[in-house]
């Protein structure tokens, strides 16, 4: 038989599938995939049935409902004063992944260069490796999670075709601060590139405000800003995505979703109509009740011994497995700490390495992940496992 595709083939399985599979085995509660363990908000739902019922189940638009685009372009304005065409401005894919894929099809020719800030999401190297694209790497630093603008700079060349840049970023948590974004918008405007900006979470921040890069002097004009209904509106089943792009850029990846998904549930694309639109409390009360399941988790693993890391935002937090010794057994990483944690402690999380490209110069081995994006009992039992654990020794 001949070879199928060399870039898919040579794909592991995910992590989150891997720590999952032994999370059901162990009976583990499961701090490790991203999703909310409780239902989005109800009146949603029954917009969602409602509009099922009404005779319009047939092919939406390919860039997606009226109703929808119009909410995207009076959330911008809303929230962030971009004043966006949803007519010619406004795409509506079937996820926020769809929209990366049909975002980086638009934007890459075979041999173009993308600049990947790690530890990154990790479908980012697989989308732009298919492609035939470039990725072209540079480490944030932790504990911080600082940047580093030398070799930030030194990644940008006359091949760069794009940077991708995730803020609030999955999976540090890490926000990044209006003086980080002039100096990336700097280095966009300088190279000629374009700015894919995946947002998802960009309702879900505590301790600094999320800026999109689009608001920035010259940068309109070269940015593709990615949202999620998923993320936005704890329904990450409903796999509803939409893109804010230049009308220059917003045709060419229409072209791109017209052949990857053409369109959406119409009756989800109704319901996150009527979630964009909702009053701007619901989106505080979002991140304030997530930002008190981060704060359960966080000073529960303190108290343990644990070093946590900086988290502005997103469902997730980093720890320091260092800190809690009896824990630790010798140089054991941070993916075989996180099977035994499974196995021992009943508790699952996903090492950060999995995050960086396993390809690139090794990656920090001591650091681990935790979704606290679970109701705070959960949290509690999750952080009295561990605790059980470290008193065993």
């Amino acid at each position: 038989m001949k070879p199928l595709n060399h870039q898919l083939t040579q794909l592991p399985t995910t992590i989150f599938t891997l720590m999952s599979a032994l999370a059901a085995e162990h009976g583990a509660i499961n701090l490790g995939q991203g999703f909310p363990d409780m239902e989005g908000p109800a009146h949603l739902v029954e917009v969602a049935a409602q509009a099922l019922q009404d005779g319009r189940n047939q092919y939406a638009p390919l860039t997606g409902l009226p109703e929808l685009r119009e909410a995207v372009a009076r959330s911008n304005a809303r929230f962030y004063g971009l004043e966006i065409d949803p007519s010619r401005e406004v795409i509506v894919t079937s996820g926020a992944t769809e929209g990366l894929a049909s975002s980086l099809a638009a934007l890459l020719n075979p041999g173009d260069e993308v600049v990947i800030i790690e530890p990154a999401y990790d479908t980012y190297l697989p989308m732009i490796r298919l492609l035939g694209a470039v990725p072209k790497l540079v480490r944030l630093t932790p504990p911080e999670w600082s940047l580093p603008r030398d070799a930030l700079a030194a990644a940008f060349g006359p091949k760069t075709k794009a940077i991708i840049l995730n803020s609030p970023m999955n999976p540090v948590g890490k926000v990044f601060s209006q003086e980080e974004l002039q100096f990336i918008a700097g280095l966009v405007e300088q190279h000629d590139v374009y700015a894919l900006c995946d947002e998802v979470y960009e309702h879900l921040t505590f301790d600094a405000p999320h800026i999109p890069l689009m608001t920035l002097p010259g940068m309109r004009e070269r940015c593709i800003r990615i949202g999620s209904a998923g993320k936005s509106f704890s329904m990450t089943g409903w796999k509803v995505g939409y893109i804010t792009a230049p009308v220059a850029l917003a045709t060419v990846i229409a072209k791109a979703h017209q052949n990857l998904a053409f369109s959406t549930a119409p009756n989800l694309q109704r319901a996150v109509a009527a979630g964009l639109d909702q009053d701007a409390a619901y989106f505080e009360t979002l991140a304030s009740e997530m930002q008190i399941r981060r704060d359960i988790l966080a000073s529960g693993l303190n108290e343990m011994g644990f070093s946590v890391l900086p988290c502005d935002g997103t469902y997730f937090l980093t720890a320091d497995i260092r800190g809690v010794g009896e824990m630790v057994t010798g140089a054991e990483t941070d993916l075989e700490w996180s099977r035994r944690m499974t196995i021992e402690a009943g508790v699952t999380v996903i090492p950060v390495s999995a995050f960086y490209d396993p390809t690139g110069p090794e990656a920090p081995s001591h650091l681990v992940r935790f979704a606290f994006c679970k109701r705070p009992v959960v949290l509690e039992q999750a952080l009295t496992r561990l605790r059980d654990r470290i008193q065993r020794g």
